[in-house]
C-alpha cells in the first residue's frame, strides 16, 4: 500500500461512526471517538486529522450503509477502501465486540495490509444493481404469494389437474371457477389471487424497466453477447453484469469462479487432501442465476429457432463461443449424471464451467485476448 500520513479505521452505523487512527510504523492505534454520520462531521474530522492537507487512507466494512461514505471521502481528496467483512481476520478467542474495538482493529489491520478491499461500483452501476435486485425481491414476493395461495387451496382439497403448468391463463381461469361455501373463505381466496396478480404485475413492470434501462447502459454490448448463451436471457445477463460490472477485470475464468464461490472448499494437511462443498463466498445473486441457467443444459445440444433469435445480436465469434459452451456443458451434464452425482451437484458443476464461457464472451466483446476452449470431458 502507498504510504500516507495516517490510516483511519471507521466502524460505520446509521447515525454514528467510530473513528480510530493508526500512524505509519508500529505505534499502537489511537481511538478518536465517535462522529455523526453526516457530511459536515466528516469534513470536520478530516480537517482535524489533516490540518496541512496530508493525504489520509480510510477504510470501513461493506454493509447496509452502502458506498455513500466512500464517495464523500474520495470527493474530499483522500483515499478510501471498502473491505469485505467476511475476510477481516478475527481472533477465535475474542468474545468482546464494541465499536471502539472494531475501529481500532480496522485501523491496525489496514495499516498492516491484512484487509481485502471489495470492488466499489460507480453510480450508474449501482443503479442497475438496485434495479436487478428490486426485480429479484419482487419475484420473491410473487413466489411467496403463490405458495400461500397454493397452500390455501390444498387445505380445502382444491388441486389443479387440468395441465402440467400452473400460473398460466388456463390455470387462472380454473381459479376463477373456484367457489367456497363460507363467505369469508371466498374473500380470503380472492385476496390471495389478487396478491399473486399484483406481484406478477410488479415483476413485469420492473422487467420492462430493465429492458428500457439496457438501451443506454454502457455494458449493453456485453449483455447482448451473453444472451447468446443457452439458459441466459436479459434478466440473467443483466443480473450478472449489474453485480460484477466489467468481468474482464478478472485475470482468468478460474479467478472469477473463485470470486463467485463456485469452487470446492479444501482442507489439506501433509499428504492428505480433502475437498468439500463449494465455498459459497462472493456474490450470491450471480451464483443463484447461474445455477438456474445450468438447468437448461439437461437438454441435448442443438440450435433451435429460439436460440438463433437470441444470438442474432451477437457477433459470429460470440455465437461460436456460445455453441462451444452448449456442446461442452450438455455433455458435461450427462457425464456427471451417469457418474451418479446428485442433481444439485451436477448443476453447480455446470454453472462453474458456464462462468468460463461468460468470461470469454465478455473478453471477446471488449476486444481482449481470451481462451474460450476448455479441457475435454
Amino acid at each position: 500500500m502507498t504510504e500516507c500520513s495516517a490510516y483511519v479505521g471507521l466502524d460505520v452505523h446509521k447515525d454514528t461512526i467510530a473513528v480510530a487512527v493508526a500512524l505509519p510504523g508500529r505505534a499502537v492505534p489511537a481511538y478518536r471517538g465517535e462522529i455523526k454520520h453526516q457530511r459536515r462531521s466528516l469534513e470536520r474530522l478530516i480537517r482535524r486529522l489533516s490540518p496541512n492537507g496530508e493525504v489520509l487512507s480510510f477504510c470501513y466494512e461493506a454493509g447496509p450503509c452502502g458506498y455513500g461514505l466512500y464517495r464523500e471521502i474520495i470527493e474530499l481528496g483522500h483515499r478510501c477502501e471498502v473491505v469485505a467483512p467476511g475476510l477481516v481476520p478475527r481472533k477465535p478467542g475474542d468474545r468482546v465486540k464494541t465499536d471502539r474495538r472494531d475501529a481500532l482493529s480496522l485501523a491496525r489491520q489496514y495499516r498492516s495490509g491484512e484487509l481485502t478491499a471489495v470492488w466499489v461500483p460507480g453510480e450508474e452501476q449501482e443503479a442497475m444493481r438496485d434495479l436487478t435486485r428490486g426485480r429479484e425481491d419482487m419475484k420473491g414476493i410473487e413466489t411467496k404469494a403463490r405458495q400461500r395461495l397454493g397452500a390455501f387451496l390444498l387445505r380445502h382439497g382444491r388441486v389443479y389437474r387440468a395441465g402440467k403448468s400452473r400460473w398460466t391463463q388456463t390455470h387462472f381461469r380454473w381459479l376463477e371457477r373456484q367457489k367456497f361455501d363460507q363467505r369469508v373463505q371466498q374473500i380470503v381466496f380472492q385476496e390471495y389471487v389478487d396478491a399473486v396478480k399484483e406481484a406478477q404485475a410488479r415483476v413485469a413492470g420492473l422487467e420492462a424497466q430493465m429492458r428500457s434501462a439496457l438501451e443506454g447502459w454502457s455494458l449493453r454490448p456485453v449483455v447482448e453477447g451473453l444472451i447468446a448463451l443457452r439458459g441466459v436471457d436479459v434478466v440473467t445477463a443483466m443480473t450478472v453484469l449489474a453485480e460484477l460490472g466489467d468481468i474482464t477485470r478478472f485475470d482468468s475464468p478460474r479467478q472469477l469462479m473463485s470470486f463467485l464461490g463456485l469452487v470446492p472448499s479444501e482442507h489439506s494437511s501433509g499428504a492428505k487432501r480433502r475437498q468439500g462443498a463449494i465455498t459459497k463466498t462472493g456474490n450470491g445473486h450471480v451464483r443463484r442465476v447461474l445455477v438456474e441457467a445450468a438447468w437448461s443444459y439437461r437438454h441435448p445440444a442443438r440450435k433451435t429457432a429460439h436460440l438463433r433469435r437470441k444470438a442474432s445480436l451477437a457477433s459470429r465469434e460470440v455465437q461460436a463461443i456460445a455453441w462451444s459452451a452448449q456442446k461442452r456443458l450438455c455433455a458435461r451434464y450427462w457425464h456427471l449424471c451417469q457418474a451418479g452425482k446428485a442433481m444439485n451437484c451436477v448443476c453447480t458443476a455446470v454453472a462453474r464451467e458456464l462462468v468460463g464461457f461468460i468470461w470469454a464472451i465478455a473478453c471477446e466483446v471488449m476486444g481482449l485476448a481470451h481462451t474460450s476452449r476448455l479441457a475435454p470431458v
